[in-house]
Formats: structure tokens, sequence, C-alpha cells
């Protein structure tokens, strides 16, 4: 399959540096996507999904002003309901791999975010965000006698509470980004020159933990909140039990042991023994 480093698309912008991806929409002149956006995009997450390379993602946006409207309103008017059902159902399934790749997918949030643009920000798995108040955040889907179809219904009760996330969708109503963070929607805020910096020194961190550990994390946590209590700590028990015979495990705990640093990441990529103290 082919490596992230080799993607080549017209919709997204994609570099790797130090085992960190980096995925910007590319689509003037406000980000918004319709079925052949969305099939790049899936081409994206399922190449992060397959390549060990790739330790964390950030996902944000190559235009200063919009981080993404959502979904193409021209597309509205001009495809079938059924195309546009397909697009929104396409939609909903890449959400999914998001979420359920055991990849670290950070959003950068720097300019308008509406829509289907909010709920593919909803999608990763942190937010941050510009403190600039010049940019709007929200789901309008309402005033086009619609609903927040790319799955903005669940994934946003999931953040915040079923009241505030209803009362957005039924009143349309757009809020600031400081609204957004305290609401719960945004994790982190800072000033917009600095949200990569502050999201690239997290992946940073992402990048240097057990890749193994830290999706075994997620999925224990996005995958377990699904289920009833009871399934929940038997999917647990199963991923922790993947760990404890692994190498990282048998890494981390001799390292702990042997007072020096894991090197999770030479272990994982084959780059030396468990156990063996790093060179750094």
């Amino acid at each position: 399959m082919q490596s992230f480093s080799e993607l080549d698309l017209e919709f997204f912008q994609t570099e790797l540096e130090d085992h960190i991806g980096t995925i910007r929409i590319d689509r003037p002149p406000a980000n918004a996507h319709n079925i052949d956006v969305l099939l790049e995009l899936q081409r994206a997450v399922e190449t992060v999904r397959f390549d060990e390379d790739v330790r964390a993602v950030l996902f944000g946006s190559a235009n200063e002003k919009f981080f993404s409207t959502g979904f193409d309103i021209k597309a509205l008017q001009q495809e079938s309901g059924k195309q546009v059902g397909y697009a929104s159902q396409t939609s909903k399934e890449i959400i999914m791999k998001m979420r359920t790749t055991d990849t670290i997918f950070i959003a950068m949030v720097n300019g308008h975010c509406m829509g289907g643009g909010l709920e593919l920000a909803l999608a990763c798995d942190f937010r941050y965000a510009g403190n600039d108040d010049d940019y709007n955040v929200g789901m309008p889907e309402i005033h086009l006698g619609l609903i927040a179809g790319e799955a903005g219904t669940q994934l946003l009760p999931r953040y915040i509470d079923r009241s505030t996330a209803l009362k957005m969708m039924i009143t349309g109503e757009t809020i600031t980004p400081e609204e957004a963070k305290e609401r719960g929607i945004f994790d982190e805020l800072h000033p917009p020159e600095e949200v990569e910096d502050a999201a690239r020194e997290f992946a940073q961190q992402i990048a240097q933990k057990s890749h193994m550990a830290v999706g075994h994390n997620k999925l224990a946590v996005n995958e377990g909140l699904e289920m009833p209590l009871s399934d929940a700590l038997s999917h647990e028990r199963e991923l922790q039990n993947r760990l404890l015979g692994s190498d990282v495990a048998k890494e981390g705990v001799d390292a702990f042991l042997g007072d020096h640093d894991p090197d999770f990441l030479g272990v994982e990529l084959g780059e030396k023994e468990p156990g063996e103290p790093s060179d750094e």
C-alpha cells in the first residue's frame, strides 16, 4: 500500500516529519467538501491506518480564514438526494475510521469551523484552536432545513451536554472559539500563530510513547463508551492482555527498572531490541 509520505492529493496538502503526519484541507475558497474531497480524505485516513511510520496526525487547513464550512451547498442543489445521501454516509464512515484507527488525530482550528467542518474536527481526538474571535463555530444546517448529518447529531452530545448540543443544532447559533472552549468543544486555545506549534509539541510527545499503548488507550475509550460497562471492561482486559505480552511492555518495564528512558519508537520500528538501553 502507498505510504503516507507518497500521498499526492488534489484537495489536501500532506507531509510527514518526525513520524507526525499533517493533513491540511485545501479547497478554496472555504474548504467546503463534496464526495471527491471525502474520497480523498478516506484515502488519507486509510493510509495513516496502515503506515507504521505515522504515530500522530495533525489535521488542519491550508486556508487562513476557514477550517471548513462543511458540505458544499452547491452540491446539494446540483446532485440528486441519493448521491448526497451516499456522500453523507461516506463522511460518517470516514469519521468512524478516524475514531477507530489507533493513531491520535489532533485538529488545528484557526478559521470558520461550521457544519460538516465542525463534524470533521469532532472526529479528531483533540482540538487545538486559535483564540481569535474573528471566526465562528457552529452547526447551521437547520437554516437549510437539514440536520447535522455528518455524524454531528451523535458526536456533539458526546463532548458537551445534551441540551446545549441540541440547542446549537436546532437554533443554528454560531459561537466564538472562547465559547467553544468553555462548552468543551475545543480542548485548548492559543494565539492563532501558536496553534500549530502547540499541537505539534503535543504530537511529538505522543510520537515518543508506545504507539501500541496509545492506540489501545484510544480504542478502549472510543469503543468502550459505546458498550455496556461489563462488555467495555472485557474489551479493556483484552487490549491490556495484548500489551502485557508485547515487546513495548518489556521495553517500558526494563527501562523503568534500569532507570533509563524507554525507546518505544526504536522497538516498534524494529531499530532496537526491547530492554536494550538507548544510545541517547
